[in-house]
């Protein structure tokens, strides 16, 4: 089995560490800059447990010197594998599946859902790029619920957690699917084949798209926003509103607002990934998390006063800082409408 990993950072790498230990995957990693350097020259590291692994996968930065695969699974963020999405072609073959690892509301989210076959969303896909290069045909949906970073390069340091939930668009429990959750407990890994992938994203994002604003625009770490009075109803408010779009669009919660918030603060004093990308002057992930609830909003025609004003305050403090927009502003013009294709 040949598994492409493209974006081989915290999470990417830590798939690859376990997946390479897998005798019948044929690895093969993508990455940049002295992260690929160090791979290549000494391997890469897994800091997990107290222990150090090193494994010793093929990393190249061409993904066309590597061919078709027979699964490519995408470890950038969003803004990456939007401007990466061409170069991704090199590595599919006629029935190559694509696994999707962002976080946030996925390029592809309305393909295969009754009543809303033709929306294509301009926040998190941009002419569609993704959509016209890779084709949702191709995509196995995917959750991220590991905490992973880099310390260095070379080098992926495990904090908590080892599970991807995976599943199709259309809600089948495939072959693809059962076979890509096979090789993944192989490696160590909980991967778990869903027949609602959608609910299951929106349970990760209803959090990250209040809690990773909030914490950006306040310098606050998890704690502090799930429990202090104000932030705690300010999230309760921007997940009100996203469970509404939600619901509109098929997905389901298994829990309440209370209990997700109060998950959250039993995670203790952790700093939200848009918080350690503007302490680190990274591009902050808004469109995915954020604009793409609003879009969806807009198409459903619910209100969003307080998505949209949190919205409107992280926006503008990555474009003071110069980390936003992610997309690039010649092809992702701002205050496109969002639109509906072929409908």
């Amino acid at each position: 089995m040949r598994i492409c990993i493209y974006g081989a950072g915290a999470i990417g790498g830590y798939l690859a560490a376990g997946l390479s230990t897998v005798d019948e995957v044929e690895l093969s990693l993508v990455a940049r800059g002295a992260h690929l350097a160090k791979i290549q020259q000494d391997g890469l590291k897994l800091l997990i447990g107290g222990e150090e692994k090193t494994c010793r996968p093929r990393a190249t930065h061409d993904p066309a010197s590597l061919g078709p695969q027979d699964y490519v699974i995408i470890g950038l963020k969003a803004h990456q594998a939007w401007e990466t999405a061409e170069h991704t072609r090199a590595l599919l073959g006629p029935n190559t599946a694509v696994v999707t690892c962002q976080n946030g509301v996925p390029w592809w989210y309305a393909y295969g859902l009754v009543g809303f076959e033709g929306v294509r969303l301009h926040s998190v896909d941009p002419d569609d790029r993704q959509w016209n290069a890779i084709g949702p045909e191709r995509v196995i949906g995917c959750v991220v619920y590991p905490a992973t970073d880099m310390p260095g390069p070379g080098v992926i340091r495990h904090i908590y957690g080892n599970k991807f939930s995976l599943g199709e668009p259309d809600g089948t429990i495939s072959e693809r699917c059962r076979e890509l959750s096979r090789v993944l407990e192989q490696g160590g890994f909980d991967a778990p084949v869903l027949s609602d992938i959608r609910s299951e994203l929106w349970l990760k994002l209803w959090g990250n798209l209040c809690f990773n604003p909030i914490s950006a625009l306040t310098r606050a770490t998890l704690d502090v926003v799930a429990t202090e009075p104000a932030l705690r109803a300010l999230a309760v408010r921007m997940m009100s509103e996203a469970k509404d779009i939600a619901v509109r669009f098929g997905a389901s919660f298994r829990v309440d607002i209370e209990r997700r918030i109060n998950g959250a603060a039993r995670v203790g004093a952790h700093r939200t990934s848009m918080l350690q990308d503007l302490e680190s002057g990274r591009p902050l992930e808004i469109d995915a998390l954020i604009t793409a609830v609003q879009e969806m909003g807009r198409l459903v025609g619910v209100k969003t006063p307080y998505i949209d004003m949190v919205l409107g305050l992280v926006q503008q403090l990555g474009r003071s800082l110069g980390i936003y927009p992610t997309f690039q502003p010649e092809t992702a013009p701002v205050a496109q409408p969002p639109r509906m294709v072929g409908t």
